[in-house]
């Protein structure tokens, strides 16, 4: 039977939500009102054949490339499953990291690929090590995909090491797809997209989860020109058209990223200076720490964090993400950016639970 669902997904929608939420992945919602916007000007239908031009060009401006290298995707999750749809068949070798965030694994899987699988070490930092990439490619390799940053741990892989994650991916005639949806989430030297790194390069991102406008949709691929004309030809059996209303939205917010950016970057900050504090003062978990990024990975010491967390939520009203759903079930990831507030309080509320065993109150 092939793979026809996102377990992560389901459980995301259905029942993620708490009074105390750090199962959140993105920043607090940017509100409308907030955005420079002339709303007379908002019109609900436009000419849209393949692409908005001005959007195609704010995103190509954004990244320093060529328009004809950017193409439009309802978000980030349908750029990843436009790419690896317009580069693999069925059969394909496809080289995923471990942990990974599940729906790029489920993507892979419905596409009928042939799944393989490269470690990222906690011991290590959860660096990529391009040796273990190195180990585990074959002449069938078809595509390596990574996320950077790391979902879920947040953590950054250099220009230094991708070049040569490119070079092994190139000697097996092999692309390589890198999710970059948190990369903005570095502050402090942002650094560039790695599709400047060379042909071999596919890049997806969108305005999701650094900005807080998810409602927009607006995600994208970079890629070479004829891969992006096959993933439009893709794309018409998808979404086939965008939502108008949307496209003009983005834009405005293009112009506007640095206003979105530095919203949500004072309340991460705020959230990842409570979360430094909170982990120095916790034997029963610990996490890799990073300066940069919306989320971190979580382990919990006591083994399986799922009666943890289904206790933490049905007791103490908060919740976090099963780490299950990245194949790493003794581990739960924690999202920032929302409110430092109820961040704080939610924080609290994990260390009353993991103080009061499996018999606290909260």
């Amino acid at each position: 039977m092939r793979h026809k669902y996102s377990d992560y997904m389901h459980w995301s929608k259905t029942q993620s939500r708490a009074r105390f939420n750090l199962a959140t992945s993105g920043v607090a919602a940017f509100p409308l009102r907030e955005l420079p916007v002339d709303l007379e000007k908002l019109e609900i239908n436009g000419d849209n054949s393949y692409g908005y031009a001005p959007l195609q060009e704010a995103i190509a401006v954004h990244h320093g490339v060529d328009p004809e290298c950017v193409l439009q995707s309802a978000g980030t999750s349908m750029a990843n499953h436009l790419a690896m749809a317009a580069i693999i068949e069925p059969g394909n070798e496809v080289l995923i990291e471990h942990p990974a965030y599940g729906p790029i694994l489920d993507v892979a899987q419905y596409l009928q690929a042939n799944v393989k699988r490269f470690p990222r070490i906690e011991e290590n930092g959860w660096a990529v090590d391009p040796g273990a990439i190195r180990r585990c490619v074959t002449p069938k390799t078809r595509l390596v995909v990574i996320t950077n940053l790391h979902n879920p741990t947040s953590v950054l892989t250099s220009d230094l090491v991708l070049r040569e994650i490119g070079d092994i991916a190139r000697s097996v005639r092999a692309l390589v797809l890198v999710d970059e949806v948190y990369l903005d989430a570095v502050y402090e030297g942002t650094p560039r997209t790695s599709f400047h790194i060379g042909p071999q390069f596919v890049v997806t991102s969108s305005l999701t989860k650094v900005y807080g406008v998810s409602g927009l949709r607006c995600g994208w691929i970079l890629a070479r020109p004829d891969l992006v004309w096959k993933m439009r030809r893709l794309n018409d059996l998808y979404s086939a058209t965008p939502v108008y209303p949307g496209e003009l939205l983005s834009v405005v917010a293009f112009k506007h990223l640095d206003l979105l950016r530095e919203r949500a970057r004072r309340i991460v900050e705020a959230d990842r200076k409570l979360l430094h504090e909170f982990l120095a003062q916790q034997s029963a978990v610990s996490a890799v720490p990073t300066d940069w990024g919306t989320t971190t990975f979580v382990r919990f010491r006591n083994g399986n964090a799922d009666s943890f967390l289904e206790r933490l939520r049905a007791e103490f009203e908060t919740s976090a993400v099963p780490g299950r759903f990245f194949e790493m079930p003794d581990h739960f990831r924690i999202g920032m950016g929302v409110n430092t507030n109820m961040f704080a309080e939610g924080l609290s509320r994990v260390g009353r639970a993991l103080a009061n065993g499996t018999t606290g109150k909260p």
